[in-house]
């Protein structure tokens, strides 16, 4: 007792470090190159289904194959994350999804790609959880939002700045070397992951004032001492707990509204561009870009804005639902790309919805929010499984819709779900509290 009324005072006498906001970037940056071996199939698709004779039903199916093995190991994943120390558990998977990525660069075949696209799946699915975990340990509430957009926005900036690389990448050497270059990108950073990050009590410069500072702000600064406590197996009565909550639920389904518009970006939108719109990929790198630019301001501006109102007074609910709700309704502007011919209109439409995606995409705050505290990993296993199930969806969908010569049936279908996304955060969500089990 005394040595926790010491580290009290001292806290108080003594200006907080900022050491979370290296953290902030740790997580960005590992985000950036998520995202990129997620999404360097639809880089290499155009090409490599001439190559290698894929038609767009088992391009559907080779892209859907990430989402089948990530949705399905979200709940062992989210297991894991509240077991495993993050240094330890997001080392190991981003070396090991590397290594299948790089992998996917020597595929000659719509098996090989297949089962290495399942590989990268399974081993990138703790990685969310992980991300929410992280952040849920480093920040106080007032400075989550900011920090999940900070980070979140790295899934799109990457995109946007090196999508155009990677399309060079191809054009001078070959669809191999776009797998190829993001695997060994990862490896490396799989390494420095396991060098560099420590919970707050461990971190090397980061003070009792910060650590007591995001104590009191709601952050959780103990919860790795809580999880060396938790060794029991998996629970039905947890699994109950977090499948039985209409708040959840409705993050639930709002999260596979919201990812179907980010999966058409994933995996069909370079296609949609080349063999729909006659657009150059490679030349028109730069326009390409651009909707993953509007989404990269989207995310800055929720995460900012959400904290903003946080420090304003308003609720918690209001300040997380507002840009959610408000995004989700902007996304539907897609269907707009449906009546128009001009490229720059549609690459206007599709910008905007793609922003409003970014001003959506907080989602994973009212995890942390809502979340049992003991929960934390499980339920946020679940609400990537479930909205990630969009990774199976959006690609297959898509793909069995776009058979004929025209993909307007596909944009319909994008809008529509955002439309069901936001109904979703409206009628279900409710009041913003932790969940108390």
């Amino acid at each position: 007792m005394q040595t926790a009324v010491s580290a009290t005072v001292v806290a108080t006498a003594v200006a907080p470090s900022r050491k979370r906001f290296f953290i902030m970037a740790l997580l960005f940056i590992t985000v950036v190159i998520n995202y990129l071996d997620r999404s360097n199939l639809s880089i290499a698709a155009p090409h490599m289904s001439g190559d290698l004779g894929i038609d767009t039903v088992h391009m559907g199916l080779v892209f859907s194959a990430f989402g089948w093995t990530y949705a399905a190991m979200q709940i062992p994943g989210g297991w894991l994350v509240d077991r495993v120390r993050p240094r330890i558990l997001y080392s190991v998977a981003l070396i090991l999804w590397s290594i299948a990525t790089i992998l996917l660069g020597f595929a000659s075949s719509f098996i090989a790609l297949f089962i290495l696209r399942l590989a990268v799946g399974t081993l990138e699915a703790p990685a969310y959880p992980i991300n929410s975990k992280v952040v849920t340990t480093w920040f106080p509430e007032r400075e989550r939002a900011t920090a999940i957009g900070v980070y979140t926005s790295g899934q799109f900036v990457g995109l946007a700045f090196l999508t155009p690389v990677l399309a060079w990448l191809q054009g001078t050497y070959g669809w191999h070397m776009v797998f190829v270059a993001t695997g060994v990108l990862g490896v490396v950073w799989g390494v420095t992951w396991y060098l560099v990050y420590r919970e707050p009590r461990d971190f090397k410069g980061a003070n009792d004032a910060e650590v007591e500072q995001i104590r009191e702000g709601g952050g959780l600064v103990d919860m790795q001492t809580t999880a060396k406590e938790k060794k029991g197996g998996f629970s039905i009565a947890d699994l109950g707990i977090v499948l039985s909550q209409r708040k959840l639920w409705g993050i639930y389904l709002g999260q596979f509204c919201l990812n179907s518009t980010l999966w058409f970006f994933l995996t069909w939108f370079p296609t949609y561009l080349v063999n729909y719109r006659h657009m150059d990929f490679i030349k028109s790198g730069l326009l390409a870009s651009l909707p993953f630019l509007a989404a990269f301001v989207g995310v800055l501006c929720s995460g900012v804005f959400s904290d903003w109102l946080i420090r304003r007074g308003h609720s918690v609910g209001l300040a997380r639902k507002l840009p959610i709700i408000s995004g989700l309704l902007i996304s539907t502007s897609i269907i707009g790309a449906n009546f128009v011919d001009s490229t720059p209109l549609v690459i206007a439409f599709l910008a905007l919805a793609f922003f409003g995606n970014g001003l959506a995409s907080i989602t994973w705050s009212l995890v942390s929010t809502l979340a049992p505290a003991r929960l934390l990993g499980l339920t946020g296993g679940m609400f990537n499984f479930i909205g990630n199930l969009s990774a199976i969806a959006t690609p297959l969908v898509i793909g069995y819709l776009v058979k004929g010569d025209s993909f307007a049936p596909a944009i319909t279908y994008i809008a529509t779900l955002a439309l069901g996304g936001a109904l979703s955060y409206i009628l279900l969500v409710g009041k913003v509290e932790r969940i108390d089990v």
